[in-house]
């Protein structure tokens, strides 16, 4: 196993990026990192490599690319060449850290990753993402993009293939579609906040950023980095998934849920279908009011049918009585019985397992 230390002074490297390169890809490597501030962008693809940062709030990798950026041969640079860190290869691990897009405001900016998650396995623990619009994709990519050229990045060209993700006790945050993609994730007691946009507080207020996949004008479009404020005020949605009906999805167990201070209520959504056969749940998790009782909306619009989709919750907590009051879910968001949802949540055991491991064995719900 090989082991090597990043630190601001008196490690084996400064630079994370050059301490990366450094490992041959066949080897196992740990990476240390010191507390500090990276302004880096990294490119990780390796068979098994582990990186761990001095403390969730003590290293933070930290860059700034964005989609309406234009690059050198006058294109603009899209979604997913945005990302602040790039994890491919076949196992990686990361712990203990923060890794942010602080491009700002996908309004203005586009979409800006901060994670993109490719390798076949991945584990995140004790991580932040922070970012507005699109902050973590868990790949693959959709089969095929909408629009020309809308997957121009590390994997446009590759075959698809599932990867399998778990992400514990993170924290993430941003607003527009910001955990998407094709992956089998799961996410345990993690906090999930979506970004207050200020709405009706602040300039800058217009819908949609225009870039990356979805590029047509038009709030009714149903474009990726569209919203449709003309109805009522939306802050955001938490998924945007775009897995296949046959694979677990996106599952997330005993989470915090919220809005950031400020969330208008019931302008938050759970997620919205990326694509036509997406699945995500929400078993055991907690949530506020800013939530919006639909819970789920349909792509291009909140009443859009979507029964392709396996969309729904069980055992949600919820902190205001109003919330339950305002229940109005789409007709195609399902209550998960206990029996399914245990179902569901002994899959997402067995990809945890596989990851991390560790037997989890029976689970309860």
């Amino acid at each position: 196993m090989l082991e090597i230390k990043v630190a601001k002074s008196g490690g084996d490297y400064a630079v994370i990026q050059e301490a990366i390169d450094a490992v041959p890809y066949e080897e196992s490597a740990v990476l240390t990192i010191g507390a500090g501030i990276y302004r880096e962008k990294i490119f990780c693809e390796k068979k098994d490599i582990t990186i761990i940062g001095a403390g969730i709030d003590e290293t933070v990798i930290d860059f700034d690319d964005y989609a309406n950026e234009i690059m050198p041969d006058g294109t603009k640079r899209g979604t997913f060449r945005t990302y602040t860190a790039f994890f491919g290869g076949k196992k990686v691990t990361v712990r203990n850290m923060t890794i942010k897009n602080s491009a700002g405001d996908g309004r203005v900016v586009g979409q800006a990753l901060a994670v993109y998650a490719d390798a076949d396995t991945c584990l995140f623990e004790n991580v932040k993402m922070t970012g507005c619009q699109d902050t973590l994709f868990c790949a693959p990519l959709p089969a095929s993009a909408r629009q020309t050229n809308g997957f121009m990045g590390p994997r446009m060209m590759t075959e698809r293939r599932l990867t399998e993700q778990y992400y514990r006790n993170c924290e993430i945050t941003g607003d527009v579609d910001f955990i998407f993609g094709g992956a089998d994730a799961v996410f345990d007691d993690c906090v999930i906040t979506c970004n207050d946009r200020m709405y009706g507080r602040s300039a800058g207020t217009t819908a949609g950023g225009k870039s990356g996949e979805g590029a047509s004008a038009g709030a009714s479009g149903v474009d990726k980095d569209q919203i449709d404020v003309s109805e009522r005020i939306i802050n955001g949605y938490i998924t945007a998934a775009c897995g296949l009906k046959d694979n677990l999805g996106f599952v997330f167990r005993n989470c915090r849920i919220s809005g950031a201070s400020g969330c208008e209520k019931g302008s938050v959504f759970l997620g919205r279908p990326w694509r036509e056969e997406a699945r995500t749940v929400f078993l055991n998790c907690t949530m506020d009011e800013s939530i919006a009782p639909e819970r789920f909306s349909g792509w291009g619009g909140i009443t859009k049918d979507e029964p392709e989709t396996f969309y729904g919750e069980f055992g949600t907590r919820v902190v205001s009585g109003e919330f339950a009051s305002l229940d109005r879910k789409n007709p195609w968001v399902r209550d998960i019985d206990e029996t399914t949802a245990l179902e569901l949540s002994r899959r997402a055991d067995a990809i945890v397992d596989q990851i991390t491991g560790c037997v989890t064995g029976d689970v309860t719900v």
